[in-house]
């Protein structure tokens, strides 16, 4: 039997794709049967996921983007809306830990860098797919969190904040 098309199959985005939960996942995804839209800001992580996924007989779209290009992300938002006229699973993975030091040692631009990765870009992303997944029968989102966000680490000020906000 001849696989399906990927008109056919879920579509499924995946953010911190190209290693960890992230990789994990969108391999998950593709031998479940998803067509996987792969972002990541390594393109040689993309491309051994991507490898990996067609050894699997899945397939792959990949996305090297940096998570704080926010106009890349509406613009890959349009993309899916005009290749797939549907998005079916969005799976925010990404994160950046940021420095781990005492709250009032942490430089401004350190703390904006953790905010714009693990708060903002999931919320740009979120922003740019609504449509598309609204368009989706079964549209589902998963943020990915930590237990940081509520059993807070010392000098983990930056990433237990954007982890609390994501499940806010």
């Amino acid at each position: 039997m001849a696989e399906p098309s990927t008109d056919q199959r879920r579509i499924a985005l995946v953010t911190g794709a190209s290693r960890g939960i992230g990789r994990a996942a969108a391999l998950a995804l593709a031998r479940a049967g998803c067509h996987v839209v792969a972002l990541a800001r390594t393109v040689g992580g993309l491309e051994e996921l991507d490898d990996a996924i067609k050894r699997d007989g899945g397939s792959a779209t990949l996305v090297p983007a940096d998570l704080t290009d926010f106009a890349a992300l509406d613009r890959l938002g349009a993309a899916i809306a005009k290749r797939w006229g549907r998005l079916d699973i969005f799976i925010g993975n990404a994160g950046l830990l940021g420095p781990i030091t005492p709250l009032g040692h942490v430089e401004p631009a350190a703390w904006d860098r953790v905010m714009a990765v693990n708060v903002t870009a999931n919320w740009r992303l979120l922003r740019a797919v609504d449509t598309s997944l609204r368009a989706s029968p079964n549209g589902r989102v998963v943020l990915v969190s930590s237990g940081a966000a509520t059993a807070c680490r010392a000098y983990w000020g930056p990433y237990s904040v954007s982890k609390a906000a994501l499940e806010a």
